[in-house]
Protein backbone atom coordinates (compact mmCIF):
# COMPACT_ATOMS: atom_id res chain seq x y z
CA UNK A 1 0.00 0.00 0.00
CA UNK A 2 1.42 3.39 -1.04
CA UNK A 3 2.27 5.82 1.76
CA UNK A 4 0.35 9.11 1.81
CA UNK A 5 2.43 11.82 0.14
CA UNK A 6 3.58 14.65 2.44
CA UNK A 7 3.71 18.25 1.31
CA UNK A 8 7.18 18.74 2.84
CA UNK A 9 8.56 16.56 0.04
CA UNK A 10 7.16 18.81 -2.69
CA UNK A 11 8.71 22.18 -1.84
CA UNK A 12 10.12 23.59 -5.07
CA UNK A 13 8.06 21.14 -7.13
CA UNK A 14 4.89 21.63 -9.16
CA UNK A 15 1.70 21.16 -7.15
CA UNK A 16 -1.66 21.28 -8.96
CA UNK A 17 -4.88 22.10 -7.07
CA UNK A 18 -8.24 20.95 -8.46
CA UNK A 19 -10.96 23.33 -7.24
CA UNK A 20 -8.43 26.02 -6.34
CA UNK A 21 -11.11 28.74 -6.19
CA UNK A 22 -12.81 27.33 -3.08
CA UNK A 23 -12.54 29.39 0.09
CA UNK A 24 -10.35 26.81 1.81
CA UNK A 25 -8.33 25.78 -1.25
CA UNK A 26 -7.50 29.34 -2.30
CA UNK A 27 -6.21 30.02 1.21
CA UNK A 28 -4.17 26.82 1.26
CA UNK A 29 -2.71 27.86 -2.08
CA UNK A 30 -1.23 30.95 -0.45
CA UNK A 31 0.30 28.81 2.31
CA UNK A 32 1.86 26.52 -0.30
CA UNK A 33 3.30 29.50 -2.16
CA UNK A 34 4.82 30.68 1.12
CA UNK A 35 6.46 27.26 1.49
CA UNK A 36 7.96 27.51 -1.99
CA UNK A 37 5.74 25.16 -3.98
CA UNK A 38 5.21 25.90 -7.70
CA UNK A 39 1.44 26.08 -8.09
CA UNK A 40 -1.07 25.59 -10.86
CA UNK A 41 -4.80 25.24 -10.40
CA UNK A 42 -8.16 24.71 -12.02
CA UNK A 43 -11.77 25.49 -11.20
CA UNK A 44 -15.14 25.31 -12.90
CA UNK A 45 -15.88 29.00 -12.42
CA UNK A 46 -13.99 32.26 -12.65
CA UNK A 47 -14.37 33.96 -9.26
CA UNK A 48 -12.77 36.68 -7.17
CA UNK A 49 -10.52 34.01 -5.64
CA UNK A 50 -9.27 32.65 -8.98
CA UNK A 51 -8.62 36.17 -10.26
CA UNK A 52 -6.73 37.08 -7.09
CA UNK A 53 -4.53 33.98 -7.31
CA UNK A 54 -3.76 34.73 -10.94
CA UNK A 55 -3.32 38.52 -10.71
CA UNK A 56 -1.72 38.96 -7.27
CA UNK A 57 0.21 35.72 -6.87
CA UNK A 58 0.92 34.74 -10.48
CA UNK A 59 -0.68 31.29 -10.18
CA UNK A 60 -1.75 29.88 -13.57
CA UNK A 61 -5.43 29.02 -13.03
CA UNK A 62 -7.38 27.21 -15.75
CA UNK A 63 -11.17 27.59 -15.88
CA UNK A 64 -12.70 24.22 -16.64
CA UNK A 65 -11.60 20.75 -15.56
CA UNK A 66 -9.59 19.00 -18.27
CA UNK A 67 -7.33 15.94 -18.16
CA UNK A 68 -4.33 17.86 -19.51
CA UNK A 69 -4.41 20.24 -16.52
CA UNK A 70 -2.59 17.66 -14.38
CA UNK A 71 0.10 16.89 -16.95
CA UNK A 72 3.54 17.63 -15.53
CA UNK A 73 2.33 17.89 -11.92
CA UNK A 74 4.43 16.28 -9.18
CA UNK A 75 1.53 16.30 -6.70
CA UNK A 76 -2.20 16.96 -7.03
CA UNK A 77 -4.47 18.28 -4.27
CA UNK A 78 -8.24 18.01 -4.56
CA UNK A 79 -11.29 18.69 -2.40
CA UNK A 80 -13.89 16.14 -1.34
CA UNK A 81 -16.30 17.88 -3.75
CA UNK A 82 -14.12 16.75 -6.69
CA UNK A 83 -15.58 13.32 -7.43
CA UNK A 84 -13.56 10.32 -8.68
CA UNK A 85 -15.05 10.68 -12.19
CA UNK A 86 -13.68 14.23 -12.55
CA UNK A 87 -11.49 14.18 -15.69
CA UNK A 88 -8.46 15.50 -13.80
CA UNK A 89 -8.75 12.83 -11.09
CA UNK A 90 -9.23 10.14 -13.73
CA UNK A 91 -6.08 11.32 -15.52
CA UNK A 92 -3.90 11.59 -12.42
CA UNK A 93 -4.89 8.01 -11.54
CA UNK A 94 -3.98 6.88 -15.05
CA UNK A 95 -0.60 8.61 -14.85
CA UNK A 96 0.08 7.53 -11.27
CA UNK A 97 0.55 11.10 -9.99
CA UNK A 98 0.60 11.26 -6.16
CA UNK A 99 -2.42 13.06 -4.70
CA UNK A 100 -3.88 14.12 -1.34
CA UNK A 101 -7.23 15.50 -0.25
CA UNK A 102 -7.53 19.07 1.07
CA UNK A 103 -8.14 18.06 4.70
CA UNK A 104 -5.01 15.91 4.71
CA UNK A 105 -2.98 18.86 3.39
CA UNK A 106 -4.30 21.15 6.13
CA UNK A 107 -3.34 18.61 8.78
CA UNK A 108 0.15 18.33 7.31
CA UNK A 109 0.61 22.10 7.27
CA UNK A 110 -0.44 22.33 10.93
CA UNK A 111 2.09 19.68 12.00
CA UNK A 112 4.91 22.20 12.04
CA UNK A 113 3.29 24.32 14.75
CA UNK A 114 3.66 23.58 18.46
CA UNK A 115 0.39 25.43 19.19
CA UNK A 116 -2.35 24.22 16.80
CA UNK A 117 -5.88 25.48 17.55
CA UNK A 118 -8.87 23.82 15.87
CA UNK A 119 -12.36 25.35 16.16
CA UNK A 120 -15.12 22.81 15.53
CA UNK A 121 -18.89 22.52 15.83
CA UNK A 122 -22.00 22.16 13.69
CA UNK A 123 -22.63 25.92 13.74
CA UNK A 124 -20.53 29.03 14.21
CA UNK A 125 -17.07 27.74 13.22
CA UNK A 126 -16.24 30.54 10.81
CA UNK A 127 -17.58 33.35 12.99
CA UNK A 128 -15.77 32.06 16.08
CA UNK A 129 -12.52 31.45 14.19
CA UNK A 130 -12.81 34.97 12.75
CA UNK A 131 -13.34 36.45 16.22
CA UNK A 132 -10.42 34.49 17.63
CA UNK A 133 -8.22 35.56 14.70
CA UNK A 134 -8.90 39.22 15.45
CA UNK A 135 -8.31 38.69 19.17
CA UNK A 136 -4.99 36.84 18.76
CA UNK A 137 -3.74 39.46 16.34
CA UNK A 138 -4.80 42.33 18.61
CA UNK A 139 -2.99 40.61 21.48
CA UNK A 140 0.21 40.50 19.38
CA UNK A 141 0.30 36.68 19.29
CA UNK A 142 0.94 36.79 15.50
CA UNK A 143 -0.91 33.57 14.48
CA UNK A 144 -1.01 31.82 11.14
CA UNK A 145 -4.68 31.50 10.18
CA UNK A 146 -6.76 29.38 7.84
CA UNK A 147 -10.49 30.10 7.80
CA UNK A 148 -13.45 29.07 5.67
CA UNK A 149 -14.55 32.65 5.05
CA UNK A 150 -13.08 35.98 4.00
CA UNK A 151 -11.85 38.47 6.59
CA UNK A 152 -11.04 42.05 5.61
CA UNK A 153 -8.50 42.42 8.42
CA UNK A 154 -6.32 39.61 7.02
CA UNK A 155 -7.14 40.33 3.38
CA UNK A 156 -8.71 36.95 2.64
CA UNK A 157 -8.99 33.50 4.20
CA UNK A 158 -5.34 32.90 5.11
CA UNK A 159 -2.60 34.65 7.04
CA UNK A 160 1.00 33.56 7.55
CA UNK A 161 2.28 34.62 10.97
CA UNK A 162 5.70 34.30 12.54
CA UNK A 163 4.71 32.67 15.84
CA UNK A 164 4.25 29.00 16.70
CA UNK A 165 0.44 29.36 16.68
CA UNK A 166 -1.73 28.06 13.85
CA UNK A 167 -5.50 28.69 14.03
CA UNK A 168 -7.90 26.85 11.74
CA UNK A 169 -11.50 25.78 11.38
CA UNK A 170 -11.83 22.07 12.10
CA UNK A 171 -14.65 20.85 9.87
CA UNK A 172 -16.55 17.68 10.74
CA UNK A 173 -17.79 17.13 7.18
CA UNK A 174 -16.63 13.64 6.14
CA UNK A 175 -14.72 13.56 9.45
CA UNK A 176 -12.05 15.69 7.77
CA UNK A 177 -10.97 17.23 11.09
CA UNK A 178 -9.51 13.85 12.09
CA UNK A 179 -6.59 14.67 9.78
CA UNK A 180 -5.57 17.48 12.14
CA UNK A 181 -3.24 17.21 15.11
CA UNK A 182 -4.60 19.90 17.45
CA UNK A 183 -3.06 20.96 20.73
CA UNK A 184 -6.12 23.12 21.51
CA UNK A 185 -9.69 22.21 20.54
CA UNK A 186 -12.67 24.59 20.78
CA UNK A 187 -16.00 22.73 20.52
CA UNK A 188 -19.01 24.99 19.93
CA UNK A 189 -21.88 22.51 19.61
CA UNK A 190 -22.82 19.05 18.38
CA UNK A 191 -25.88 18.86 16.14
CA UNK A 192 -27.33 16.68 13.38
CA UNK A 193 -25.86 17.64 10.00
CA UNK A 194 -23.97 15.98 7.13
CA UNK A 195 -26.24 12.98 7.51
CA UNK A 196 -25.24 11.84 4.04
CA UNK A 197 -21.99 10.80 5.73
CA UNK A 198 -22.90 10.21 9.38
CA UNK A 199 -25.23 7.45 10.47
CA UNK A 200 -26.99 9.58 13.11
CA UNK A 201 -26.32 12.12 15.88
CA UNK A 202 -24.61 9.46 18.00
CA UNK A 203 -22.18 8.78 15.16
CA UNK A 204 -21.49 12.53 14.97
CA UNK A 205 -20.83 12.70 18.73
CA UNK A 206 -18.54 9.68 18.49
CA UNK A 207 -16.52 11.39 15.73
CA UNK A 208 -16.19 14.61 17.74
CA UNK A 209 -14.88 12.38 20.53
CA UNK A 210 -12.22 11.02 18.18
CA UNK A 211 -11.19 14.60 17.35
CA UNK A 212 -10.86 15.47 21.04
CA UNK A 213 -8.87 12.28 21.58
CA UNK A 214 -6.21 13.72 19.25
CA UNK A 215 -5.29 16.27 21.92
CA UNK A 216 -2.01 15.57 23.72
CA UNK A 217 -1.90 15.01 27.48
CA UNK A 218 -0.98 18.66 28.05
CA UNK A 219 -3.50 19.88 25.44
CA UNK A 220 -6.51 22.10 26.09
CA UNK A 221 -10.18 21.36 25.39
CA UNK A 222 -12.64 24.28 25.50
CA UNK A 223 -16.29 23.35 25.14
CA UNK A 224 -19.84 24.65 25.35
CA UNK A 225 -20.82 23.76 28.91
CA UNK A 226 -24.51 23.89 28.01
CA UNK A 227 -24.22 21.19 25.33
CA UNK A 228 -24.93 17.83 26.95
CA UNK A 229 -23.14 15.82 24.27
CA UNK A 230 -19.98 17.88 24.57
CA UNK A 231 -19.99 17.47 28.33
CA UNK A 232 -20.32 13.70 27.92
CA UNK A 233 -17.19 13.73 25.76
CA UNK A 234 -15.33 15.98 28.21
CA UNK A 235 -15.81 13.40 30.97
CA UNK A 236 -13.55 11.04 29.02
CA UNK A 237 -10.69 13.54 28.59
CA UNK A 238 -7.57 13.69 30.74
CA UNK A 239 -6.16 16.93 29.27
CA UNK A 240 -6.98 20.46 30.51
CA UNK A 241 -10.71 21.20 30.18
CA UNK A 242 -12.61 24.50 30.30
CA UNK A 243 -16.24 25.38 29.59
CA UNK A 244 -17.94 28.48 28.24
CA UNK A 245 -21.63 29.35 28.17
CA UNK A 246 -24.35 31.80 29.10
CA UNK A 247 -24.80 30.56 32.68
CA UNK A 248 -22.46 30.80 35.66
CA UNK A 249 -22.29 26.99 35.72
CA UNK A 250 -19.67 27.43 32.97
CA UNK A 251 -16.08 28.52 33.63
CA UNK A 252 -16.18 31.46 31.19
CA UNK A 253 -19.54 33.21 31.29
CA UNK A 254 -21.20 36.64 30.94
CA UNK A 255 -22.46 38.77 33.81
CA UNK A 256 -24.86 41.72 33.30
CA UNK A 257 -25.71 40.44 29.80
CA UNK A 258 -28.12 42.69 27.91
CA UNK A 259 -28.97 43.48 24.29
CA UNK A 260 -29.56 46.75 22.49
CA UNK A 261 -32.45 47.36 20.09
CA UNK A 262 -30.49 45.72 17.23
CA UNK A 263 -29.83 42.56 19.24
CA UNK A 264 -26.16 43.28 19.94
CA UNK A 265 -24.99 41.97 23.30
CA UNK A 266 -23.02 43.71 26.01
CA UNK A 267 -21.61 41.90 29.03
CA UNK A 268 -18.86 41.56 31.58
CA UNK A 269 -16.66 38.51 30.97
CA UNK A 270 -15.98 36.34 34.02
CA UNK A 271 -13.87 33.29 34.73
CA UNK A 272 -15.49 31.90 37.83
CA UNK A 273 -15.68 34.87 40.21
CA UNK A 274 -12.94 36.84 38.43
CA UNK A 275 -13.87 39.64 36.03
CA UNK A 276 -11.68 39.56 32.92
CA UNK A 277 -13.12 42.44 30.92
CA UNK A 278 -16.14 44.10 29.32
CA UNK A 279 -17.55 43.52 25.81
CA UNK A 280 -19.87 45.67 23.65
CA UNK A 281 -20.59 43.62 20.53
CA UNK A 282 -21.14 44.87 16.99
CA UNK A 283 -22.63 41.61 15.68
CA UNK A 284 -26.13 40.67 16.87
CA UNK A 285 -27.66 37.53 18.34
CA UNK A 286 -27.33 35.31 21.39
CA UNK A 287 -25.37 32.76 19.33
CA UNK A 288 -22.74 35.43 18.61
CA UNK A 289 -22.41 36.06 22.35
CA UNK A 290 -21.71 32.34 22.72
CA UNK A 291 -19.19 32.50 19.87
CA UNK A 292 -17.48 35.46 21.53
CA UNK A 293 -17.28 33.60 24.85
CA UNK A 294 -15.61 30.65 23.07
CA UNK A 295 -13.08 32.93 21.37
CA UNK A 296 -12.29 34.83 24.58
CA UNK A 297 -11.95 31.61 26.59
CA UNK A 298 -9.43 30.28 24.08
CA UNK A 299 -7.54 33.57 23.99
CA UNK A 300 -7.28 33.57 27.79
CA UNK A 301 -5.79 30.06 27.79
CA UNK A 302 -3.20 31.37 25.31
CA UNK A 303 -2.09 34.12 27.68
CA UNK A 304 -3.67 36.98 25.76
CA UNK A 305 -4.00 40.41 27.35
CA UNK A 306 -7.73 40.28 28.13
CA UNK A 307 -8.26 44.03 27.88
CA UNK A 308 -6.97 43.89 24.30
CA UNK A 309 -8.96 40.69 23.71
CA UNK A 310 -12.26 42.22 24.86
CA UNK A 311 -11.58 45.37 22.83
CA UNK A 312 -10.94 43.23 19.74
CA UNK A 313 -14.22 41.32 20.22
CA UNK A 314 -16.00 44.65 20.67
CA UNK A 315 -14.54 45.84 17.35
CA UNK A 316 -15.39 42.64 15.47
CA UNK A 317 -17.76 43.46 12.61
CA UNK A 318 -18.26 39.96 11.19
CA UNK A 319 -16.91 37.72 8.45
CA UNK A 320 -18.13 37.96 4.87
CA UNK A 321 -21.24 35.86 4.18
CA UNK A 322 -22.23 35.97 7.87
CA UNK A 323 -25.31 38.22 8.11
CA UNK A 324 -23.55 40.61 5.74
CA UNK A 325 -25.31 43.73 4.44
CA UNK A 326 -24.60 43.65 0.69
CA UNK A 327 -26.63 46.61 -0.61
CA UNK A 328 -29.61 48.90 -0.12
CA UNK A 329 -31.88 49.19 -3.19
CA UNK A 330 -35.26 50.95 -3.44
CA UNK A 331 -35.12 51.44 0.32
CA UNK A 332 -34.76 47.67 0.80
CA UNK A 333 -31.80 46.27 2.77
CA UNK A 334 -30.30 43.11 1.27
CA UNK A 335 -28.32 40.78 3.54
CA UNK A 336 -26.65 37.45 2.97
CA UNK A 337 -25.87 34.64 5.39
CA UNK A 338 -23.94 31.41 4.84
CA UNK A 339 -26.39 29.40 6.96
CA UNK A 340 -27.25 26.24 5.04
CA UNK A 341 -29.15 23.97 7.37
CA UNK A 342 -32.46 24.74 9.08
CA UNK A 343 -30.93 25.55 12.49
CA UNK A 344 -28.51 28.08 11.02
CA UNK A 345 -31.20 29.65 8.85
CA UNK A 346 -33.48 30.00 11.85
CA UNK A 347 -30.65 31.73 13.78
CA UNK A 348 -29.92 34.10 10.90
CA UNK A 349 -33.59 35.02 10.55
CA UNK A 350 -33.87 35.66 14.30
CA UNK A 351 -31.08 38.24 13.93
CA UNK A 352 -32.74 39.74 10.84
CA UNK A 353 -36.02 40.03 12.70
CA UNK A 354 -34.33 42.21 15.35
CA UNK A 355 -33.38 44.79 12.72
CA UNK A 356 -35.84 47.58 11.89
CA UNK A 357 -37.91 46.41 8.92
CA UNK A 358 -41.29 46.51 7.24
CA UNK A 359 -41.54 42.95 5.90
CA UNK A 360 -38.91 40.24 6.30
CA UNK A 361 -38.09 38.19 3.20
CA UNK A 362 -36.31 34.85 3.53
CA UNK A 363 -34.63 33.68 0.33
CA UNK A 364 -33.47 30.09 0.76
CA UNK A 365 -31.21 28.04 -1.49
CA UNK A 366 -31.54 24.48 -0.14
CA UNK A 367 -28.09 22.84 -0.11
CA UNK A 368 -27.60 19.27 -1.40
CA UNK A 369 -30.33 16.73 -2.02
CA UNK A 370 -29.21 14.46 0.82
CA UNK A 371 -29.37 17.24 3.42
CA UNK A 372 -32.82 18.36 2.28
CA UNK A 373 -34.13 14.78 2.43
CA UNK A 374 -32.72 14.04 5.87
CA UNK A 375 -33.73 17.38 7.44
CA UNK A 376 -36.88 17.80 5.37
CA UNK A 377 -39.31 18.44 8.24
CA UNK A 378 -36.99 21.06 9.76
CA UNK A 379 -36.83 22.96 6.47
CA UNK A 380 -40.62 23.30 6.48
CA UNK A 381 -40.71 25.54 9.57
CA UNK A 382 -37.28 27.19 9.84
CA UNK A 383 -38.42 30.40 8.07
CA UNK A 384 -41.65 30.78 10.05
CA UNK A 385 -40.53 34.14 11.44
CA UNK A 386 -40.32 35.64 7.92
CA UNK A 387 -43.27 37.26 6.18
CA UNK A 388 -42.43 35.81 2.77
CA UNK A 389 -40.16 32.91 1.85
CA UNK A 390 -38.68 32.39 -1.62
CA UNK A 391 -37.12 28.99 -2.34
CA UNK A 392 -34.73 28.49 -5.24
CA UNK A 393 -33.90 25.15 -6.78
CA UNK A 394 -31.70 22.84 -4.67
CA UNK A 395 -27.96 23.46 -5.00
CA UNK A 396 -26.43 20.10 -5.90
CA UNK A 397 -22.80 20.84 -4.90
CA UNK A 398 -20.98 17.50 -5.11
CA UNK A 399 -24.16 15.44 -5.61
CA UNK A 400 -26.13 14.18 -8.60
CA UNK A 401 -29.90 14.74 -8.73
CA UNK A 402 -31.55 11.55 -7.38
CA UNK A 403 -34.89 12.63 -8.86
CA UNK A 404 -36.89 12.05 -5.68
CA UNK A 405 -36.52 15.44 -3.94
CA UNK A 406 -37.36 18.85 -5.41
CA UNK A 407 -37.58 22.42 -4.18
CA UNK A 408 -41.29 22.34 -5.05
CA UNK A 409 -41.77 19.68 -2.37
CA UNK A 410 -40.18 21.98 0.22
CA UNK A 411 -42.46 24.84 -0.82
CA UNK A 412 -45.56 22.63 -0.66
CA UNK A 413 -44.61 21.45 2.83
CA UNK A 414 -43.96 25.01 3.98
CA UNK A 415 -47.39 26.11 2.80
CA UNK A 416 -49.00 23.26 4.74
CA UNK A 417 -47.24 24.68 7.81
CA UNK A 418 -48.76 28.12 7.23
CA UNK A 419 -45.69 29.71 5.64
CA UNK A 420 -46.12 32.10 2.71
CA UNK A 421 -43.66 30.28 0.43
CA UNK A 422 -43.03 30.72 -3.31
CA UNK A 423 -40.81 28.66 -5.61
CA UNK A 424 -38.51 30.91 -7.65
CA UNK A 425 -36.27 28.36 -9.40
CA UNK A 426 -33.46 30.55 -10.76
CA UNK A 427 -31.70 33.71 -9.61
CA UNK A 428 -33.38 35.60 -12.45
CA UNK A 429 -36.79 34.36 -11.26
CA UNK A 430 -35.96 35.33 -7.68
CA UNK A 431 -34.69 38.80 -8.56
CA UNK A 432 -37.73 39.47 -10.74
CA UNK A 433 -40.14 38.43 -7.97
CA UNK A 434 -38.33 40.54 -5.39
CA UNK A 435 -38.23 43.66 -7.56
CA UNK A 436 -41.91 43.32 -8.45
CA UNK A 437 -43.02 42.88 -4.85
CA UNK A 438 -40.61 44.44 -2.36
CA UNK A 439 -41.45 47.75 -0.69
CA UNK A 440 -39.29 50.43 0.95
CA UNK A 441 -38.40 49.35 4.47
CA UNK A 442 -38.37 45.64 3.65
CA UNK A 443 -35.40 43.45 4.59
CA UNK A 444 -34.25 40.59 2.33
CA UNK A 445 -32.01 37.83 3.69
CA UNK A 446 -30.56 35.31 1.23
CA UNK A 447 -29.31 32.10 2.85
CA UNK A 448 -27.15 29.18 1.77
CA UNK A 449 -23.56 28.02 1.37
CA UNK A 450 -23.80 27.35 -2.36
CA UNK A 451 -23.67 30.25 -4.81
CA UNK A 452 -26.73 32.13 -3.52
CA UNK A 453 -24.44 35.03 -2.55
CA UNK A 454 -24.12 35.66 -6.28
CA UNK A 455 -27.81 36.60 -6.32
CA UNK A 456 -26.97 39.57 -4.08
CA UNK A 457 -24.14 40.50 -6.45
CA UNK A 458 -26.44 40.12 -9.46
CA UNK A 459 -29.11 42.39 -7.98
CA UNK A 460 -26.53 45.07 -7.16
CA UNK A 461 -24.87 44.85 -10.59
CA UNK A 462 -28.24 45.10 -12.35
CA UNK A 463 -29.07 48.14 -10.23
CA UNK A 464 -25.78 49.80 -11.27
CA UNK A 465 -26.58 49.17 -14.94
CA UNK A 466 -29.91 51.00 -14.51
CA UNK A 467 -28.00 54.07 -13.36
Amino acid sequence: MMNTPHIRDYVGKRVHMIGIGGSSMSGLAQLLLEKGCLLTGSDNLETYATKKLRDEFGVPVTIGHKAENVHGADLVIYTIAILPDNPERVELERLGIPCIERATLLGQLMEGYSNAIGVCGAHGKTSTTAMLSQVLMAADLDPSIHIGGTLDFIGGSTRVGKSDTFLAEACEFNASFLHMRPTVAVVLNIDADHLDFYRDIDHIQETFGKFLALLPQDGIAIGNGEDERIMQLFEELSCHRYTFGLTDMCDYHPVNLSYNELGMGRFDLYLGAEKLGHVEMKVPGEFNVANALAALACAHTQGADMQKACEAISDFAGAHRRFELTSVIDGVKLYHDYGHNPAEMKNALSVAHMQPHNRLWAVMQPHTYSRVKRLFDDYLTCTAIADITLVTDIYAAREKDPGDIKAEMVVEGMRKNGINAIHTPSFNDTEAYLRQNWQPGDLVLTMGCGNINQLNDQIWENEQKKG
